[in-house]
């Protein structure tokens, strides 16, 4: 639970409302959090970056810049259902192991990555 406070905290200071969500290594959602007024579908798509996260082990982002090249593949993967290729999905790596990931929307792009560090920060700790 401290992740999506601190993620939700984060966005509440820059001045965002977010969806913050934490997967475990299979996808499973074991904990979210809303931010008051935070946009209702951002619901979805916070879950869906977290579970991005933790199914391809990278930052949802990068997963975009490594497929975005090839029309095929970018096609495949982005019309997988829960599949959410932009920023603000980091995975939860302790000791070498992927043990998770987190998921923030609501906020701009670099406003759901601040918050998304802010909740890895949290769980690092």
């Amino acid at each position: 639970m401290a992740a999506v406070k601190a993620a939700v905290a984060e966005g509440l200071e820059v001045g965002c409302r977010v969806n913050a969500a934490v997967v475990d290594a299979g996808g499973n959602l074991v904990a979210f959090l809303r931010a008051d007024g935070a946009f209702l579908p951002s619901i979805a798509i916070a879950q869906d970056k977290a579970y991005t996260a933790a199914g391809f082990g990278m930052a949802t982002d990068r997963l975009y810049r490594l497929i975005e090249g090839s029309p095929a593949l970018r096609d495949g993967i982005l019309n997988r259902e829960r599949v959410a290729a932009f920023p603000g999905g980091l995975p939860i790596v302790v000791d070498g192991l992927l043990v998770g990931a987190i998921g923030v929307s609501g906020g701009s792009e670099e406003e759901d990555v601040r918050c998304a560090e802010a909740g890895l920060a949290a769980v690092a700790r």
